[in-house]
């Protein structure tokens, strides 16, 4: 086994454990915090993708992407927290409903 495998096998199972609370719960930070998960998960297997087999350097361009995808997550965990907070303030709550609106 190879770091670039093992990179692989847990960016996939934090992509996993992510889905599994974005469905679970139905608080709206935890639903965040899960799409955080399953975007890290998603830079560690670009990262694994990155590397070459032949021993050589790695390929810049999945860590150039994993790099502005970092910038764009943390702009994006920004956003929704401010829309959480807001939907705080006017509802008193921060859970989606459970029942479909009508």
């Amino acid at each position: 086994m190879n770091a670039a495998f093992l990179y692989a096998l847990v960016g996939t199972g934090l992509f996993t454990l992510g889905l599994y609370a974005l469905i679970i719960h139905p608080h709206l930070l935890r639903k965040i915090l899960a799409l955080n998960v399953m975007g890290s998960g998603v830079f560690l297997v670009l990262v694994a993708l990155a590397a070459r087999s032949d021993g050589g350097a790695p390929d810049p361009v999945p860590h150039a992407m994993v790099i502005t995808g970092i910038v764009v997550a943390i702009s994006a965990t920004a956003l929704a927290l401010a829309l959480l907070l807001r939907m705080q303030a006017e509802t008193g709550r921060a859970e989606l409903p459970e029942e479909p609106l009508e």
